[in-house]
């Protein structure tokens, strides 16, 4: 099932259920040079996910995180929400592109089907990422990356994009929702892999941070 749906209907049963005022939206936020900024209105809805995200992952409502790393109080790391890391892109589509078993962190290999790729610049730089589309959930489009953060700031073994195929009439690329695999949290779960193409020579300090 698409991680994003997951979270979405997990998020709907937490907040139905929990009562607590422990989780209050996040309104400003720490910069990477540990200063409060204020937020701006799409700030605000970035953190608004991430709230609804360390509720689930730390207070144990998706079933992720071992027991000894649940918490009531903290939450999962990200980098300071900025807009210049959401960019409009151009997607062109694979014609015929091959189905492949997608190496995971485990022996289980997933079929995706090279679905088409999004260009797209940041700064001086112009960069493309391959889509990958489920072949069990064709709606599905998948985005592992990598990048000159990981293992430094982020997860070393890359993160994560969705897309939906409704998502390509005005495609939109942005690192600030960019999200790791379970596998950061938990060895016990099977992660796809980012291909090599979908290796960018940038960092890109946006989106979720490495959790340990």
């Amino acid at each position: 099932m698409n991680r994003l749906i997951q979270l979405i209907a997990i998020a709907l049963v937490f907040t139905a259920c929990d009562t607590s005022s422990k989780w209050k939206p996040t309104q400003e936020v720490i910069s990477e040079s540990g200063i409060y900024v204020d937020l701006s209105p799409y700030g605000k809805q970035v953190m608004r996910h991430r709230d609804s995200m360390s509720a689930m992952f730390l207070s144990g409502a998706n079933g992720i995180l071992p027991k000894a790393d649940l918490s009531p109080t903290d939450r999962l790391h990200f980098f300071s929400p900025d807009e210049a890391f959401k960019v409009q892109a151009t997607f062109t589509p694979i014609k015929n592109g091959e189905v492949f078993e997608m190496k995971t962190s485990t022996d289980r290999l997933p079929e995706y089907k090279r679905y088409g790729t999004l260009h797209f610049s940041l700064g001086d730089a112009d960069l493309a990422l391959t889509l990958y589309q489920n072949v069990e959930q064709p709606d599905y489009l998948f985005c592992p990356f990598k990048d000159l953060t990981n293992s430094k700031t982020s997860y070393g073994a890359g993160r994560y994009l969705d897309f939906t195929l409704e998502d390509l009439a005005n495609p939109i690329v942005d690192f600030n929702y960019a999200y790791n695999p379970y596998c950061a949290y938990n060895k016990e779960y099977s992660c796809p892999i980012p291909p090599r193409e979908n290796h960018l020579q940038v960092p890109i300090p946006a989106g979720e941070k490495k959790w340990h």
